[in-house]
């Protein structure tokens, strides 16, 4: 019997799905969470063998005794993953401390620092950014003065697009470190370019078991720091380059049994050094799935499931219970926030989409920053009809 520890099973609130599937697969599945146990979904219950509750996710010690005490009762633990990348070093640290299968500590440095990655996508064939680490207001400006404003900031190690911030001018390179940083920040040239990703699962040799292609405008850290809306989309296919390329870097990287979220620029302006208009360039690798509800966009999309599809790659090294050849969507999330006024309501959206809407709510609180507030997913037969839904979802009134 295989035995896999989940960290944080209630959250995200999709997470139990792949306790779920593995459950199904056959595998024990134990539960590590801060969340007491009445308050769980039964959903999330029902999805374990058994929870372990410990006073904060972030207590070390806490965690470690709960792994422990499973690892007695329950023998060798096969595999342990969060699949949150806020979790990936913790991951790392309780797999290495207990020799667990998958990314130990020395691994996962390479994947969650972003100036590391920038050797890996190199090795990997892939042209990156130029960055320095910020140091000091006149060392940034010698470098302004190479790539030109605007530069990118962003702390070295971090999740998402946290505190990125984009510097146009003097004055606002002037006021970051007037805030102060407390982590290492780089700095990077500012690429012209539409956000892409590739995600997918690879089993234990870093070979795509299954992937799909995202598209992103505008970039999330345009989306958190400005209060925008969100929109993003699946496409029908993968684009042969970016599969071709992000195969390169999971192997790159040494990915083994991963759900993976590579996200890309495909320039929409030459950059010297770079490349040309439609070209990609890396931007950094997510070694989780991507973000809140996107593996629902992307089931809905591909017509897949794709928690089934990682409890298979965990079970068996391969997908059994998934067939991946059926009819593909454009499937797109579109977030409203709060702050705006809308021309349709939220009924009215569902009486005009009724059967193109697969899902619809409030985005959880912690995650509404860069997801939004009200969203809904919708899959589409082309293009054109997914910009026409997302135009009546975010038209404002006057």
């Amino acid at each position: 019997m295989m035995n896999f520890i989940f960290i944080s099973p209630a959250f995200p609130k999709n997470y139990y799905h792949f306790c779920e599937c593995l459950k199904k697969n056959g595998v024990t599945v134990l539960g590590i969470g801060d969340t007491p146990y009445q308050e769980l979904e039964d959903s999330v219950k029902n999805s374990l063998h058994e929870y372990y509750k410990v006073s904060s996710l972030e207590s070390y010690e806490e965690v470690f005794k709960a792994v422990a005490f499973f690892s007695f009762k329950y023998g060798k633990i096969d595999f342990l993953e969060s699949n949150n990348e806020y979790w990936l070093r913790q991951d790392a640290r309780l797999r290495t401390d207990f020799n667990i299968t998958g990314a130990k500590t020395k691994d996962v440095i390479s994947f969650t620092s972003k100036s590391d990655m920038k050797d890996f996508y190199i090795k990997a064939k892939v042209p990156v950014a130029r960055y320095v680490f910020c140091k000091s207001y006149e060392e940034d400006l010698q470098f302004i003065k190479e790539v030109g404003y605007p530069v990118v900031v962003k702390p070295n190690v971090g999740v998402g697009a946290a505190k990125t911030y984009k510097i146009k001018s003097a004055k606002d390179l002037k006021d970051f470190y007037q805030k102060g940083f407390q982590v290492p920040y780089i700095m990077e040239e500012f690429i012209e370019g539409n956000i892409v990703s590739l995600d997918g699962i690879c089993d234990d040799d870093s070979q795509i078991l299954f992937c799909d292609n995202e598209i992103f405008p505008p970039s999330i850290m345009d989306i958190v720091n400005d209060n925008l809306e969100v929109s993003y989309y699946v496409n029908k296919e993968v684009p042969q380059d970016i599969k071709e390329i992000g195969a390169r870097v999971l192997k790159a990287f040494h990915i083994q049994s991963r759900y993976f979220h590579l996200e890309f620029f495909r320039l929409t302006k030459e950059k010297k050094g770079l490349g040309k208009i439609g070209d990609i360039v890396a931007l950094e690798v997510n070694m989780r799935p991507p973000g809140g509800l996107t593996p629902d966009v992307i089931n809905f999309g591909q017509s897949v499931d794709t928690y089934q599809i990682y409890a298979d790659m965990i079970t068996y090294n391969e997908i059994k219970n998934v067939d991946v050849n059926q009819t593909k969507y454009f499937c797109c999330y579109v977030a409203r926030r709060d702050r705006f006024r809308y021309v349709y309501s939220p009924d009215q959206i569902k009486q005009k989409y009724p059967s193109q809407i697969q899902m619809q709510g409030r985005m959880m609180e912690a995650l509404a920053d860069a997801l939004g507030n009200e969203y809904y997913i919708a899959k589409f037969e082309t293009l054109e009809e997914l910009n026409a839904f997302k135009k009546d979802v975010l038209q404002h009134t006057e």
